[in-house]
């Protein structure tokens, strides 16, 4: 590979990052301490970048210059931070969520992929006591925040904040074309976390530990009434107007891991969680590949329960249900 054709899959790549509303050139300029017109030229290939700039340029967008040179050095490049839990705002955490799927809408082609372990996060803003009792379940067990030790669920407290950037996060990924392949199990972890809350002790009322089941409930029919339309649309929108298309599987033997995989335009991101809510971002050409191959295969070894297959739709949907009426009628008793 030329010193030319390098340049030019290191812009390449930069206007991958950047996504296809950014000012490229004018961040460029304003990085390398040029002109827009001179930023243009190399951009162009009119003028060779230096290696500071390329030390620069490459660093600032996190882009291996030994993937673009095809140089086999058996790493896969991944980038994210682990929560400080000293510094740790959750309001922030929301944030940066709605920044990624920002990102991704802002690419004229985006199909958004979600393997499934438990209910995608997405789909907690539909309903604030479902939100409440997540922000919940994540600050006091999985990042286990001091102040939330013996602490009771109190749904009321939820901040209003989280709750307005989460219907962004919502708004943002019913946008993106979407698929997401689920298992039967996928509700268990929620439903356990249920249970281990209500046995120790630490709601309010059981008419509380309603409201969480009726959310869930109610998240569940919405999901249903999209995956028989096959498109996505906002609650409670009496037109049903489309947004993103939606295609859900139904794999009886795969449970997920979360992961998730984005393809924009020619390019794909991948995302992946670890340690409680923490997650990495790769674009990494080999692992994004592979991945998407895997998610490839397991869709054709998946019953697809959108727009067709109303039988399993309705099978998967009922078992669903049924564990969550159990509950509820366990409450009356």
């Amino acid at each position: 590979m030329t010193s030319g054709e390098i340049q030019g899959q290191i812009f390449k790549a930069i206007k991958t990052r950047a996504g296809e509303n950014q000012l490229v050139a004018d961040e460029i300029a304003k990085l390398l301490d040029i002109s827009t017109d001179s930023a243009y030229r190399r951009m162009r290939g009119e003028k060779t970048i230096s290696l500071d700039e390329l030390h620069i340029l490459c660093s600032h967008y996190k882009i291996s210059l030994d993937k673009l040179m095809n140089v086999d050095t058996g790493v896969l490049l991944f980038e994210g931070n682990f929560i400080d839990y000293q510094n740790f705002h959750f309001d922030a955490y929301l944030k940066g969520i709605s920044h990624q799927l920002a990102y991704m809408n802002s690419f004229n082609k985006k199909e958004f992929f979600y393997l499934c372990k438990d209910s995608p996060i997405f789909h907690h803003f539909y309903f604030r006591d479902f939100a409440a009792f997540k922000h919940y379940f994540w600050m006091s067990t999985l990042l286990y925040f001091p102040e939330f030790r013996n602490k009771k669920i109190n749904l009321e407290s939820y901040p209003d904040e989280y709750f307005e950037i989460g219907k962004t996060i919502l708004d943002l990924y019913d946008q993106l074309d979407s698929v997401e392949i689920w298992n039967i199990e996928n509700l268990n972890g929620t439903l356990r976390q249920i249970d281990y809350y209500q046995q120790c002790g630490l709601f309010y009322s059981d008419n509380d530990i309603l409201k969480v089941y009726e959310a869930i409930e109610k998240m569940m029919d919405h999901l249903l009434k999209q995956a028989e339309l096959g498109y996505k649309f906002k609650y409670n929108d009496p037109d049903r107007k489309p947004m993103g298309k939606y295609r859900m599987y139904f794999n009886e033997v795969v449970l997920g891991d979360n992961q998730m995989l984005v393809v924009v335009d020619d390019s794909k991101i991948a995302y992946v969680p670890h340690s409680a809510a923490n997650y990495m971002i790769t674009r990494d050409d080999v692992y994004c590949d592979k991945f998407h191959n895997y998610l490839q295969n397991l869709m054709r070894r998946s019953t697809l329960i959108s727009e067709v297959s109303e039988k399993e739709r309705s099978k998967f949907f009922r078992i669903i249900k049924d564990k969550i009426n159990s509950r509820k009628e366990k409450l009356k008793l």
